[in-house]
């Protein structure tokens, strides 16, 4: 969407709160509900979808008018860096409105935890994405491997930058791929595992691009993946821990999250694959040594996920109870207890090689 048209948008909102305002009627707003009483999983794309419930933000509310007050500051702010042409980071955009109320003892904002889910309200509101109002997180991930990246006029060769790889910002999406000579993305869930692997040379070996989450992905990750497979026609690989929250990471990157529902589109991946690590990836390799205990916790997210739609293939159904059933979690590291280069030279290329995927 273009700058102009962004301006345009958060203009009318003002403008909506204005006019009621003149015409002494309570200001209020819609705000899409993101809760999952308003999301829906498409079967057919296999992407979470957002409904079309709205809750009503009034103002002369009292538990509303401290979150309407400062979701017109986050709008205020935004249109001006539209305008100047700026970009901020959610943190630099936090420390920007925070201030004391004037003849108050009230702060504007006390954390970011306040700020960062207004800012999702108003990309939902306006249905413009956060990068459209000249935001971005911090950097979070990277990649490696045979491929070109253009950036603004530089040209970045992956296949030629060591060990660390490149640091995936937060917007990619003045990215242009270039000479893209690998078979396939393999997204790994640990940068301790990134770095196994790109010690092991499995990027140069096996022909793929690596590309690291550090934990949930970021939203520039998963924008980068999404990109990669749907302009270039890259083949994904998930590589997860053997656990619930490692399966989780796998459906946010694959179909969406709940929290992001309304950018399902551009941020999942939905043909992407996952190889591992499986419960029946511990007697398979002879792992039964070297799993954890589940925690409650644990066992409580198994039961989440097993009530989620998307969830509900046949596979991944049997693996959530089988974690259950024998009570316990493998981590990808403890691929090492065979020998350091076991995931690079045995575990990965055969899994791959016979397809031995879960959808």
């Amino acid at each position: 969407m273009s700058d102009k048209k962004v301006i345009k948008k958060i203009g009318e909102l003002a403008d909506q709160i204005d006019k009621s305002i003149s015409g002494e009627k309570i200001p209020t707003m819609k705000v899409p509900l993101r809760s999952i009483s308003n999301i829906h999983f498409d079967a057919k794309n296999n992407l979470l979808r957002l409904g079309k419930k709205r809750s009503t933000r009034s103002f002369m509310n009292i538990a509303h008018s401290r979150r309407f007050m400062q979701t017109m500051l986050i709008g205020a702010k935004c249109k001006e860096l539209v305008e100047r042409g700026k970009t901020a980071s959610i943190r630099e955009l936090y420390y920007q409105l925070k201030h004391t109320i004037a003849g108050t003892k009230e702060n504007t904002f006390e954390d970011q935890s306040e700020s960062d889910p207004l800012i999702v309200d108003l990309e939902t509101m306006l249905e413009v994405l956060r990068e459209e109002l000249h935001l971005k997180a911090d950097d979070k991930g990277k990649i490696i491997g045979n491929i070109v990246i253009e950036d603004t006029g530089d040209f970045i060769d992956c296949s030629k930058l060591g060990r660390s790889g490149l640091a995936i910002p937060s917007i990619v999406e003045h990215y242009k791929f270039h000479e893209v000579k690998a078979d396939y993305a393999l997204v790994i869930e640990t940068g301790a595992m990134f770095d196994r692997l790109v010690e092991e040379k499995y990027h140069q070996k096996n022909n793929c691009l690596m590309i690291a989450t550090s934990g949930q992905a970021a939203r520039g990750i998963r924008r980068l993946v999404n990109r990669l497979n749907r302009e270039v026609g890259m083949p994904v690989i998930m590589f997860t821990d053997g656990d619930p929250w490692g399966y989780y990471i796998y459906s946010v990157m694959k179909a969406g999250s709940m929290a992001l529902a309304h950018e399902s589109e551009r941020l999942g991946t939905p043909e992407m694959k996952f190889v591992g690590m499986t419960m029946t990836d511990i007697d398979s390799y002879g792992l039964e040594k070297v799993t954890e205990g589940l925690k409650d916790v644990d066992r409580k997210r198994i039961n989440e996920l097993l009530a989620y739609p998307w969830f509900q293939k046949k596979q991944w159904k049997h693996q959530l109870k089988l974690m259950a059933e024998k009570g316990v979690r493998i981590e990808q590291q403890a691929l090492a207890s065979k020998s350091l280069e076991f995931v690079a030279e045995e575990y990965l290329p055969e899994k791959i090689s016979k397809e031995n995927l879960l959808p």
